[in-house]
C-alpha cells in the first residue's frame, strides 16, 4: 500500500503570500482547500508547457462584479492564448467602461426595482441608464461606422475592432476586450445575439439587412488553432455554451492535454454546467491522461485566489 500523506495545519503567519497559503492548503487535506491547491498547480504546469495552447472559458456574470478585473489580468498578462465566452461579457465589459454598477443585495423587493428602473444580476444593482441604454447610445455610433468598413465580420473581428475603437476611453485599459485586442487574443463568442450587443446588431439589420455575422469563420479559426496546436488546456469557469464550445471542439484533437473546472453547478441533473471533468473524459474532450480537476464553489471567491497564487509563482 502506497504511503498515505498525513494532514497537517495551516499555519498562518503575518507576512503569508497567497501562494504559500495555497501551498498549505493542499497539504492540509481540506475538501474543496485541496482541489484550489491542485487548481493551482495544473494550471501552473499548463503555463509553463511551452507545447500547450491555453484557452479561457468564463460565461458573463462574473464581468458584472470586480471579478472582470481578474479576467482582464489574465489576458493583460498574456496567460491565454484564446477566449470562448458568451455576449453578455461584452454588454458588461463595454457598460462599465462608460457607466458604475452598484452594490445591491439578493435579498431585495424585485418588483419595486423593476418600477425604479433597476435590473438586479444577483447582489448587482444596473440600473437601465447603465446598461442598455448606454450600449444602444454608444454601439450604434460604431456598428453604423463597421458597416461602412464591410458588411460581413466575425466575432473576432468585431470585438477586436470594438477594442481599438475604445482605446482612448478613460475607462479603457480596465477592459477585458481592450487588452484583448491590444495583446491580440481572439476572442470567440458563439451565441452573439444572445445579449445586448446581439440586440443592437439586429437593431442595425432592421435597416441594413445585408449585415453579417460570420459564425462560420470564427468555428474555422478555432478549429484551426486547435488542430495545429500540439498540446491544448483549459481554465473553463461555469457552463453553458462557453463551456461546451471549448471542450466540444477539444475532443477533435483526442481531447484536453489540461483541463481546471470551476463550478457551482451540481451533475446529478445531467447538466453540461455541472457534468465533472471525468464525463469529458468519457466523451474524450479531455484526454484519458490528462491533468485535470472539478473544483466546486463561486468563481468570484475562488478565481482571484487561483488567479493570484499563479501569478505570484509564473510573473
Amino acid at each position: 500500500m502506497r504511503k498515505q500523506q498525513i494532514v497537517q495545519d495551516i499555519q498562518l503567519k503575518k507576512n503569508t503570500t497567497c501562494n504559500e497559503l495555497i501551498k498549505q492548503m493542499y497539504i492540509s487535506g481540506g475538501f474543496t482547500a485541496k482541489k484550489i491547491a491542485e487548481a493551482v498547480n495544473i494550471l501552473e504546469k499548463m503555463i509553463k508547457d511551452g507545447e500547450c495552447t491555453r484557452i479561457l472559458s468564463f460565461p458573463a456574470c462574473i464581468c458584472a462584479t470586480g471579478t472582470r478585473g481578474i479576467i482582464k489580468e489574465l489576458l493583460k498578462k498574456k496567460l491565454f492564448d484564446l477566449v470562448i465566452t458568451t455576449t453578455g461579457t461584452i454588454d458588461h465589459d463595454l457598460a462599465r467602461i462608460w457607466k458604475n454598477y452598484l452594490h445591491g443585495s439578493f435579498m431585495v423587493d424585485d418588483i419595486e426595482l423593476h418600477k425604479k428602473g433597476i435590473n438586479r444580476l444577483g447582489n448587482i444593482f444596473i440600473p437601465n441608464e447603465c446598461y442598455g441604454e448606454i450600449l444602444e447610445k454608444k454601439l450604434q455610433p460604431i456598428i453604423n461606422e463597421l458597416y461602412n468598413i464591410k458588411n460581413k465580420w466575425s466575432t473576432k473581428e468585431l470585438i477586436w475592432m470594438l477594442g481599438k475603437k475604445i482605446e482612448k476611453e478613460k475607462k479603457a485599459r480596465e477592459s477585458i476586450i481592450y487588452w484583448a485586442w491590444k495583446n491580440k487574443i481572439p476572442i470567440y463568442i458563439p451565441g452573439i445575439t444572445d445579449g445586448a450587443f446581439g440586440s443592437q446588431l439586429w437593431m442595425h439589420y432592421q435597416e441594413h439587412r445585408d449585415i453579417t455575422v460570420d459564425l462560420l469563420k470564427d468555428e474555422q479559426e478555432i478549429s484551426d488553432t486547435i488542430f495545429n496546436a500540439k498540446k491544448t488546456g483549459a481554465l473553463i469557469i461555469g457552463g453553458g455554451i462557453s463551456k461546451h464550445h471549448t471542450i466540444w471542439w477539444s475532443q477533435f484533437k483526442n481531447g484536453l492535454d489540461y483541463a481546471v473546472y470551476i463550478t457551482t453547478a451540481v451533475e446529478y441533473d445531467g447538466s453540461l454546467s455541472g457534468a465533472q471533468t471525468r464525463e469529458a473524459i468519457s466523451w474524450g474532450k479531455i484526454k484519458e491522461k490528462s491533468y485535470n480537476i472539478t473544483v466546486e464553489g463561486d468563481a468570484t471567491a475562488l478565481l482571484p485566489l487561483i488567479a493570484n497564487a499563479l501569478i505570484e509563482r509564473i510573473i
